[in-house]
C-alpha cells in the first residue's frame, strides 16, 4: 500500500471531495485525520469510513481560525504520532458575479478561505512536518482559474492566487523536504454536480444524459471525472511515487483543457 504506515490530514470533508479524499487514503493504507466545521457530520463520515474507528480521527476544524488549525494538528499527532501530509480540501465557492453585480463580501470570504485559510493550516501543520523529516502538501485547486465556465470570478481568481502562493511554498519548504503541489480538477461527478445536472435537466425539459452530453460531449474521454478520480491524483501526491515532484499542477479533466 503507497501510504501504509503514514498519517494523512484532510480539510473539507463533506459530502463530497473531502469525503473521497479520505476514502482513497484510507485504501492506500494510511491513518486519516478529518476535518471540517460541522461536528456531527464529521462523526457520521468517521463511522462510515471506519467503523472500528482505529485509523481514522475526526476532528472539527476551522481553517479560518488559527487556533483550531492548531488544535487540529495538535489532535492528529497526539492520536496518530505524526502527520506525513495534508490535503486542503475546505473552500469557500460562492462568490458568483461580475465587475458590477458581484458581491465583494463574498470574493473577500473566497480568499480569506481559499487562500488565507490554507496558509493558516500549513503554518500549523508544517512545525510537525519538519519534525518528521519531512512531507507533502496537497492543495486543491480549481480549471476556472485557466478558463472561463461559470460567472464564478471571485472563487476563481482565489484558486489562482492559491496556485500562485504553490511555488513561493514549494520554494520554502523544500529544504525540509515539504513538498506542495496542487490537483485540479474541474467537472467532477459528485453530490453536487448531480443536483445541478437534475436541476438543468428539470428546467429544461431534458434528460440527465442529455445534460451530461452538453457538459462533456466534446471532451476527449467523453465522460465526466468522478471524485475519487481526483481523489486519487491527491493519493499520488502524497506517496513517495511523487517525492522528487513538486511546485506542480496536474489537471484530472478528463482532457477538457491540456495546457
Amino acid at each position: 500500500m503507497l501510504l501504509r504506515n503514514k498519517t494523512t490530514l484532510i480539510t473539507g470533508v463533506g459530502s463530497g471531495l473531502g469525503r473521497e479524499m479520505a476514502s482513497s487514503m484510507l485504501a492506500a493504507g494510511a491513518n486519516v485525520v478529518i476535518a471540517a466545521r460541522s461536528a456531527d457530520g464529521l462523526r457520521q463520515a468517521a463511522k462510515e469510513l471506519d467503523p472500528s474507528g482505529e485509523r481514522v480521527l475526526a476532528h472539527p476544524a476551522d481553517i479560518c481560525d488559527e487556533e483550531s488549525c492548531e488544535a487540529l494538528v495538535t489532535a492528529a499527532v497526539d492520536r496518530f504520532g505524526a502527520v506525513d501530509s495534508v490535503v486542503q480540501v475546505a473552500a469557500f465557492e460562492d462568490a458568483f458575479g461580475g465587475l458590477f453585480d458581484a458581491d465583494l463580501d463574498k470574493w473577500s470570504r473566497a480568499f480569506d478561505t481559499n487562500v488565507l485559510g490554507s496558509l493558516r493550516l500549513l503554518r500549523a501543520v508544517v512545525p510537525a512536518m519538519k519534525e518528521r523529516g519531512g512531507g507533502s502538501v496537497v492543495l486543491v485547486g480549481s480549471q476556472s482559474a485557466f478558463k472561463v465556465a461559470m460567472p464564478q470570478g471571485g472563487y476563481a481568481a482565489s484558486k489562482g492566487a492559491l496556485l500562485s502562493a504553490m511555488y513561493y511554498l514549494a520554494d520554502e519548504l523544500g529544504p525540509d523536504g515539504i513538498r506542495v503541489n496542487t490537483v485540479v480538477p474541474s467537472w467532477m461527478w459528485g453530490p453536487n454536480v448531480q443536483l445541478y445536472v437534475d436541476f438543468r435537466a428539470q428546467t429544461e425539459g431534458k434528460s440527465t444524459d442529455e445534460i451530461l452530453e452538453e457538459i462533456v460531449g466534446k471532451f476527449p474521454l467523453r465522460r465526466m471525472t468522478e471524485d475519487s478520480e481526483v481523489a486519487d491524483a491527491a493519493v499520488f501526491f502524497c506517496s513517495d511515487l511523487s517525492r522528487a515532484v513538486t511546485g506542480q499542477y496536474l489537471l484530472v479533466n478528463s482532457g477538457e483543457l491540456m495546457r
